[in-house]
């Protein structure tokens, strides 16, 4: 199983950026996916997932602001970004709760995607 993440750039604060994420492969399903960040030695944190049945999660720093969208079934993710501040600044993370045909989809699986770079400029 792959993710595959696109949509990184630089932006000015208050501007608008859209992330996108799909998992390919073969014999699994998603659990959920979502996005994490993590900027300079700070932590990896979450920042929005979105649940097989469509429910979505958001760090209480992004709420408001941030959308995340899509359909696991559909094995894509959305990360809609506005009005973004200099603090979002962070290598964004697809993360795919994964299911595997090899383990009867019983046991989940942690997968990442390739991070992408955003940049926010004040």
């Amino acid at each position: 199983v792959q993710l595959q993440a696109s949509g990184g750039g630089l932006v000015q604060a208050g501007g608008s950026l859209r992330l996108s994420c799909t998992a390919s492969g073969s014999a699994f399903s998603l659990n959920s996916m979502g996005w994490y960040r993590q900027a300079g030695g700070n932590q990896r944190e979450l920042v929005a997932t979105l649940s097989s049945e469509g429910r979505p999660h958001y760090a209480d720093s992004v709420k408001g602001r941030f959308t995340i969208s899509g359909q696991t079934a559909k094995n894509t993710v959305y990360l809609q970004m506005n009005s973004l501040k200099p603090e979002d600044t962070a290598v964004y993370y697809c993360h795919g709760d994964v299911l595997l045909a090899a383990t009867d989809y019983e046991i989940p699986y942690d997968y990442w995607g390739q991070g992408t770079q955003v940049t926010v400029s004040s």
